[in-house]
């Protein structure tokens, strides 16, 4: 007789809370008081955001990085710096947060939303090239999760036919394909620091590259089209203050010098409890790409079959939840059928094609995983214990053999 659920009444498997996000401690408040106290705030003032654009380009292998506000705005930089323009599509995967692909509208271009791979949930190449046209001029990967995209495949397919990449690796900091970092298996990448993020400083974003003109064309874009070496009040080009500020600067410095063990504890657990749930009839971890040398585990997501459950997605987080692992179902809608794109919301962006159907991309993967199956796991988790991931896998197991009363509490 299976354990009764914490739902129908019984005793929840976890009773204690999971580590909490961010991590910060006395390094943190020292480092904020300097900067405060030295009266240097903006960025063109200090040398904390300076000394964190090297810090970061090391830590993954690239000769460049130019610190911005957010990340949505580091995907706008890197478009623009890459040529993209009115009449330009830009291929994106459907499965991924809006801002993948309303950047592209920001250069006033077309984002072309393809499907992805149900089972790893990333960028699927064959889609990709299904989808290519004469105005195709970019690709944007997404690291789903922290695991890297089909980079050989895609970079192959990019090749082929002259396009950009630009990785968006806003969940994949420190992750590693095929022994190389993300951030240098495509022309230039991009990275966020919001509040959720493997690494965060509240808000902000980074684009990195191997190529001085495209890293040129990003620092001049980001600062107001000023060209280094020419007068402060001459502009070359249209660009904005999308500067990063020294306090987070600063903060993300001292951030960093926890990254590197983070990493390696995110991949260490998530990759034990990927092998754990695997075993749970029903659920279908993210499958790991055999190119895959890190995940950074931004998320561990997976899928729940429903049929082997007898009841919703829904019904089954409850009853995760209610066993003291909280567990989301992420995506509410696919890009094709968010609003603003089915819709045409695109305010003044002139250049975005108005003949594209949206709602009739041929993205099945995408609505399934919106709809029905999948669901994740928190970054936050994977920097506690061994004990907390078994924990975690003892409540999916519960559920699972408690399945039938859940049937029955429904009916």
């Amino acid at each position: 007789m299976p354990e009764k659920l914490a739902l129908l009444g019984g005793d929840p498997v976890r009773k204690t809370p999971f580590p909490l996000w961010p991590v910060f401690d006395a390094a943190e408040e020292q480092a904020l008081l300097a900067s405060l106290r030295g009266g240097l705030w903006g960025r063109l003032d200090g040398n904390h955001v300076e000394r964190f654009e090297q810090r970061f380009a090391a830590c993954h292998g690239t000769r460049h990085a130019v610190a911005v506000c957010n990340g949505t705005v580091a995907l706008v930089i890197a478009l623009r710096a890459g040529g993209i323009q009115a009449g330009d599509e830009v291929i994106v995967p459907s499965y991924t947060f809006v801002a993948t692909a309303s950047a592209v509208v920001e250069c006033n271009a077309t984002p072309i939303m393809v499907d992805v791979d149900i089972e790893s949930f990333c960028l699927d190449p064959a889609a990709v090239e299904a989808a290519l046209t004469p105005r195709t001029k970019a690709i944007i990967p997404v690291h789903f999760a922290g695991q890297p995209a089909a980079m050989h495949a895609l970079n192959a397919i990019a090749k082929k036919h002259g396009l950009l990449v630009i990785e968006d690796a806003a969940q994949a900091p420190c992750a590693q394909y095929d022994r190389q970092s993300v951030g240098t298996l495509g022309d230039m990448a991009t990275f966020s620091f919001q509040s959720s993020k493997n690494l965060t400083c509240g808000e902000g974003g980074i684009i990195v590259t191997n190529n001085p003109d495209l890293a040129q064309a990003c620092v001049s874009i980001h600062n107001c089209g000023r060209v280094e070496g020419k007068a402060w009040y001459e502009h070359y080009v249209t660009g904005g203050n999308y500067r990063l500020t020294e306090f987070q600067g600063a903060l993300l410095s001292t951030q960093m010098d926890r990254l590197t063990e983070q990493a390696q504890r995110r991949e260490e657990n998530g990759k034990y409890l990927s092998q754990c749930l695997a075993q749970v009839p029903g659920i279908a971890p993210q499958k790991r790409d055999a190119l895959c040398t890190r995940h950074a585990y931004h998320l561990l997501p997976y899928r729940i079959d429903t049929a082997e459950f007898g009841i919703s997605r829904d019904e089954f987080l409850a009853a995760l939840v209610a066993e003291g692992v909280p567990s989301v179902f992420g995506y509410l809608y696919p890009l094709h059928r968010q609003s603003v794109f089915v819709n045409k919301a695109f305010g003044p962006y002139d250049g975005v094609s108005k003949q594209v159907d949206y709602a009739a991309a041929p993205c099945p993967n995408a609505d399934a995983l919106c709809t029905a199956q999948a669901a994740w796991l928190e970054q936050r988790f994977f920097l506690g214990t061994k004990q907390d991931m078994d924990d975690i896998f003892n409540a999916f197991e519960k559920v699972y053999e408690n399945r039938a009363a859940l049937r029955s509490r429904r009916a």
